[in-house]
């Protein structure tokens, strides 16, 4: 894959030098690091949440008061501001300005938390509306969507925190300064740990304090990026400023960008909406398993998208075409060589990773199994989710929002179309487990929008594949197929992972058969011929 390092202008007024072609590797290494700690935080959350409130109810109301400002927040935050933000403040550094690169970010932050503020103030005056929206199948049940509005008017805010502190973390991803901004999430999940324990057996309907919590959380991760912003010179002065020309450029570019990056959202906020008209407990079913998809997902097709988007973004500017192709090509291959054992690990060993995360307290045997099943549909769309973290941001890169636009408007399309044939006839049925259709639906989905991604750029002549993916395949491929075997042998010998006693043990053995896995899949790797210099940008 492309050997020679990309050159590009030196980030002069941002306070911190670009990511440049040898560092992408090391770059998305502190990043996963930051966030497998984030992961493991987050085990720990789910795994007290599951424990103390189960599922169905108050806990269904307070998954559903969640998703609606977390799929917001994919819009105004890491989303559609961010893909949009970053190729323009890209541009602005390259001028070496940086009284103009200030004037910008103060403009940008301004514009933003006023836009924000007004959609948070409409959320919550609209909540009982919102809430029936969104889950309509509750329609027959008034004081469960009564506690869904009552705790969406408390997670509403949370929306402006965290779309300020995604525009600090932009900003100090641009710079090369990744570390802090991928340590935040591991904030919320402590956060949310401490409102669990201390804050939730305060209230007469538990889950209410883990809406309160989730607020905390949000004013929490601002805090700490503001600070850093500080003392880089470069923490904003609210002016909200709409006429400025940079501030106009991006919100161009980001009214494409607010369906096509967020298009796994989109899903998953279809998804509950169907789930709530079938059997009680499926919006939490869904909730648990799409939490340990993001694992995977977090550790390495975040990681990889963050860092490379400035990178390709710096590229663009300074028309570098070749080390954008090869830059490119570096992130597809790391996508798919951590995305097909992923996805494949997660459907191998469903059952026992939600065994072992969720199957204590009020998370009955039944709620495991049923929590597996939707795991297991959705992993088949890990190694696409992930190539989608890549793709995406190749067009957000040369300010091209169109094209992801309309990939994202066939995918939810197709999710819509998927979902209601593959849950409809189960649903009818009376199968049990109906509601992994729907995962089985967004993981299809995922694959059509990884397929449409990786066209366009083939037909416009923007990507030309490096030399070596024949091969490459070939040993992802015999890799994976050995990793199965072992799993499979695994599972055989330790058996039922639900008949265990103790969370340690099931630990213990969890961590052994994905140890085996993983070794099997890099000695294979290494056998035929892949070494760490090949990973190499």
């Amino acid at each position: 894959m492309g050997q020679q390092a990309a050159r590009g202008g030196p980030g002069r007024a941002g306070g911190g030098g670009p990511v440049s072609g040898p560092r992408l590797l090391r770059s998305t290494a502190v990043f996963s690091a930051m966030t497998l700690l984030s992961r493991i935080a987050g085990f720990a959350r789910d795994m007290l949440q599951a424990t103390l409130f189960g599922t169905g109810g108050a806990m269904s109301a307070f998954i559903v008061a969640y998703r609606i400002p977390n799929f917001l927040r994919r819009v105004f935050a890491e989303g559609s501001m961010a893909m949009a933000f970053v190729p323009v403040l890209n541009e602005v550094k390259e001028r070496g300005d940086r009284a103009a690169l200030k004037s910008f970010i103060d403009h940008m932050a301004g514009a933003l938390c006023a836009v924000v503020m007004v959609v948070c103030a409409a959320g919550m005056l609209a909540a009982p509306l919102i809430a029936r929206l969104f889950a309509p199948g509750w329609a027959e049940e008034p004081a469960l969507l009564a506690q869904t509005a009552q705790m969406l008017r408390i997670t509403f805010p949370y929306l402006l925190f965290i779309s300020m502190m995604s525009l600090a973390a932009s900003i100090l991803n641009s710079s090369g300064r990744f570390g802090l901004p991928a340590f935040t999430p591991v904030l919320h999940n402590l956060t949310l740990i401490a409102a669990m324990l201390w804050l939730a057996p305060r209230f007469d309907v538990p889950p209410r304090g883990l809406a309160w919590g989730v607020l905390a959380a949000g004013l929490l991760q601002l805090v700490l990026l503001w600070v850093a912003l500080g003392r880089m010179g470069l923490r904003p002065r609210l002016r909200p400023g709409f006429a400025h020309p940079e501030v106009r450029k991006v919100a161009r570019l980001m009214l494409p960008t607010l369906f096509s990056s967020s298009v796994a959202q989109v899903n998953l906020v279809v998804g509950t909406a169907f789930a709530s008209l079938l059997a009680s407990g499926s919006v939490d079913w869904l909730y648990y398993s799409d939490r340990l998809i993001e694992f995977p997902l977090g550790l390495f097709g975040v990681a990889l998208g963050t860092v490379i988007l400035p990178h390709l973004s710096r590229r663009h500017a300074a028309e570098d075409a070749e080390g954008y192709n090869a830059s490119l090509d570096w992130g597809l291959r790391m996508a798919i060589l951590a995305g097909l054992p992923a996805g494949l690990g997660l459907l191998l060993l469903a059952e026992p990773i939600t065994a072992t995360v969720y199957n204590y307290g009020h998370f009955t045997a039944h709620d495991t199994r049923m929590a597996a099943y939707s795991l297991a549909a959705m992993s088949l769309g890990v190694p696409a989710f992930m190539l989608s973290k890549v793709l995406a941001p190749a067009f957000f890169s040369r300010q091209d929002t169109r094209t992801p636009m309309r990939a994202a408007i066939w995918t939810v399309a197709a999710n819509v179309a998927l979902t209601v044939a593959i849950v409809t006839p189960l649903w009818r049925g009376g199968v049990q487990g109906s509601h992994a259709g729907i995962a089985l639906a967004t993981a299809l989905a995922g694959l059509v929008n990884a397929w449409l991604l990786w066209r366009a750029l083939r037909k416009t002549g923007l990507y030309r594949p490096q030399p070596g993916w024949g091969g490459y395949s070939l040993r992802l491929v015999a890799a994976c197929a050995a990793m199965a075997a072992m799993v499979l042998a695994a599972r055989a010998w330790i058996g039922d992972w639900t008949a265990i006693d103790g969370a340690a043990l099931r630990v213990a053995w969890l961590l052994l058969a994905i140890a085996a896995g993983a070794a099997t899949y890099g000695l294979v790797l290494l056998a035929l011929g892949l070494r760490p210099r090949h990973l190499r940008h």
